[in-house]
């Protein structure tokens, strides 16, 4: 047997050494054209056979896994998708096919030579494109419950408001939650230590009086307020053929939250301050004012000076041109607002990051925020913004929800500057920190919403756990 070994590693030497050198450049190469074995094969060469730091180690699987998450991510098949299509429009034709391929409505990739599907393609072709969209609502499948509702209820929000008042607060509505994670059997090896990070309410101006009521495990950990992530960490050993659920149940209280206020009202900013200094920057990855963005930020912004006109101008831009469509993993774009600009749709977190990119662009603050909504039959994962007005403060942006259909501006433009009170915010930040502090790579490296799972050997991605939240409106 030692023999075996013996020659075999003397092959696998010698094998290296007929092998031209691997580079960065020849991985990234090979990963942009969708050459993922072959991509995957060069990067396990080069960890066993190069002196590379653990930093560089990282990386170099990081890139593995963003493969691995990818392939989850684009696992339709032609058949599949065709399929899905004809049921809507039984006379689609392949012309039809190669021209929403080519604009991005049916996201595709080829990997490892294989044309395979975006797993939501097939319906968000019929969010994205207005030709495909019009055979769904003609077959009377276009409904939205979320529309319904709030057409009704943020014009009653803003009857509320107090004659000549920029900030306004509304009645604060009173939530019970019940949130879990349950790690599948076997996912991680019996007695080893099972580390998650769930979603946490945070305290702020809207949403206060958080109280715990009860939680799965006895020892927990809620991280400090100055963690971009808001969790509450809890850890448990893995038994053989046993699920292991993490979890709690709270309360808390979120108030509808709106400024009313106009170009008027906004003071020049103070350039030189911290605050306009950090939220007017690029920051990597997501925010970076690439060509394409400044372009597009200045033909909007063109010969406007006042910072809530440009703001106004991104906010419709982006309502208008942008429709929501379910997205990939966060984890697998390199830069989501120039995905967005190349696909002509997003998420409400891709729309969200176009919105902040744009705005820092132009001169106006803006910084992320996210969680959940919980309005009723929408329970969702949901991102939003908020951009700073000298004079007014910060402002809720939610670009995502965007323009509401009524003729009355405070309403129709109540996203822009408002929110309502259907939120769960944890996250004041992107790709922010964890406590205690994470191992491995993140399941999901921009957003904090559903979970975070590891062990000490690896991390566990989407689909090795599930997650759950429960809502009970009491008022």
């Amino acid at each position: 047997m030692k023999k075996l070994f013996a020659l075999l590693a003397l092959a696998f030497a010698v094998y290296a050494c007929q092998m031209p050198q691997i580079t960065n450049e020849s991985i990234e190469t090979a990963i942009k054209e969708g050459n993922f074995t072959q991509a995957e094969q060069m990067i396990k060469l080069k960890i066993a056979t190069e002196d590379l730091t653990p930093g560089e180690v990282w990386d170099l699987d990081a890139k593995i896994q963003t493969m691995h998450r990818i392939r989850k991510d684009f696992s339709k098949d032609d058949t599949t998708v065709l399929a899905y299509i004809k049921n809507v429009i039984p006379d689609v034709t392949p012309e039809q096919i190669a021209h929403w391929e080519s604009t991005g409505a049916l996201e595709c990739m080829m990997i490892d030579g294989v044309k395979k599907y975006f797993r939501n393609a097939p319906r968000n072709l019929f969010r994205i494109d207005k030709e495909a969209q019009a055979h769904w609502d003609v077959n009377g499948r276009q409904s939205d419950e979320l529309d319904l509702f709030l057409a009704d209820y943020i014009p009653s929000v803003v009857a509320t408001g107090a004659k000549g008042k920029i900030e306004n607060f509304g009645k604060p509505k009173k939530f019970k939650i019940n949130y879990s994670i349950t790690v599948k059997p076997n996912e991680v090896p019996a007695g080893e230590m099972i580390r998650v990070w769930l979603p946490y309410p945070r305290e702020f101006n809207r949403s206060k009086n958080v109280k715990l009521l009860s939680t799965t495990n006895k020892n927990y950990i809620i991280s400090p307020d100055e963690y971009e992530h808001k969790s509450i960490y809890m850890e448990a050993e893995a038994i053989k053929d046993s699920a292991i659920t993490f979890g709690y149940e709270l309360e808390l209280e979120v108030a509808d939250h709106w400024f009313t206020f106009g170009p008027e009202d906004v003071k020049p900013y103070d350039t030189e301050s911290e605050l306009y200094k950090e939220y007017t920057a690029e920051r990597e990855t997501h925010v970076i004012f690439t060509p394409e963005i400044k372009r597009l930020a200045d033909s909007l912004t063109a010969g406007e000076t006042n910072p809530y006109n440009k703001a106004r101008k991104i906010f419709d831009y982006i309502c208008k041109t942008y429709p929501w469509a379910s997205a990939r993993e966060y984890s697998t774009l390199e830069n989501i607002p120039s995905y967005v600009l190349a696909n002509n749709h997003g998420d409400c977190g891709q729309v969200g990051l176009t919105f902040i990119t744009m705005a820092r662009y132009v001169g106006i603050p803006a910084k992320w925020q996210s969680g959940w909504m919980l309005h009723p039959g929408d329970i969702n994962l949901h991102d939003w913004a908020e951009a700073y007005f000298e004079g007014i403060g910060w402002v809720p942006v939610d670009q995502s929800f965007g323009r509401v259909p009524n003729d009355n501006d405070a309403v129709s433009h109540f996203y822009l500057g408002g929110i309502d009170a259907y939120r769960y915010y944890v996250n004041s930040d992107y790709s922010g920190n964890f406590f205690p502090a994470k191992n491995h790579l993140r399941s999901e490296t921009v957003d904090f919403q559903r979970g975070e799972v590891e062990w000490r050997g690896e991390n566990l991605y989407f689909g090795r756990w599930s997650y759950n939240m429960d809502v009970e409106y009491l008022n």
